[in-house]
């Protein structure tokens, strides 16, 4: 049995057959929804199985939504609660630094052991080189110094008094030397100090590079400090 067309509902015969869009459509029928041009297989373009033409194709359109005062409510909430999540994020990450390897408990424990032992291998290495640095200038004065005020019976007890007045009362052999400071700067260690913008750092001794050694004039507090926070005066 013949089909029936789809546009004529009437019987579509073999030799005048077009079978497109899932239909059977006459060759005359076979046109355009809109402005009814005849169109053939290479022509066409369908939308819900049904042909157009290319000018009257039907376009897809985005449906614009109005800025009511619920959506904009909306929409704020939804920029706060992504604000909220970035910070939250941020502030986890912050101080991990970036690395491919997990995080795991195991890996913290060998992460503060290994800060431990580089903390305690730095400052006896600076102790060593402080000591070392002051030993030699300190020790003529001491023995100039003793004989000229210490009675003679008493000088045999103070023998052992120089190294503890040379660790206490070591002038830095730049001590002439006056830094100020250019930036605030929080000690965070111990054998650090603190000091503000503008401060007077005096007693300098220059321990390598980054840092060096020195009192801060307004609180006299001394300790270690990165020089690139200071400038010669």
């Amino acid at each position: 049995m013949n089909p029936l067309c789809g546009r004529c509902n009437k019987v579509v015969y073999p030799t005048e057959k077009v079978n497109c869009l899932d239909k059977f459509w006459h060759k005359g029928c076979f046109s355009c929804e809109v402005c009814k041009m005849t169109l053939n297989m290479k022509n066409y373009k369908g939308f819900e199985k049904k042909p157009y033409c290319n000018a009257h194709y039907p376009k897809t359109t985005f449906t614009s939504v109005a800025d009511t005062p619920e959506n904009l409510r909306l929409k704020q909430q939804s920029k706060m609660q992504s604000q909220v999540l970035y910070k939250e994020e941020f502030e986890k990450s912050k101080g991990k630094g970036f690395s491919v390897v997990t995080d795991t408990p195991e890996m913290q424990r060998l992460k503060k052991t290994q800060d431990q032992i580089s903390n305690i291998k730095y400052h006896e290495d600076f102790e060593k080189s402080r000591m070392g640095g002051e030993a030699p200038p300190q020790q003529p004065p001491q023995q100039n110094t003793t004989p000229a005020y210490q009675p003679p019976a008493a000088s045999q007890n103070y023998h052992y008094e120089p190294e503890p007045v040379r660790q206490a009362a070591a002038p830095p052999p730049s001590a002439g030397k006056r830094y100020r400071a250019v930036y605030d700067y929080v000690a965070a260690d111990e054998d650090e100090v603190s000091f503000s913008d503008g401060d007077i750092i005096v007693d300098v001794q220059p321990i390598d590079e980054g840092w060096m050694y020195g009192r801060v004039e307004r609180t006299g507090q001394q300790g270690m400090l990165p020089a690139n926070y200071v400038e010669v005066i």
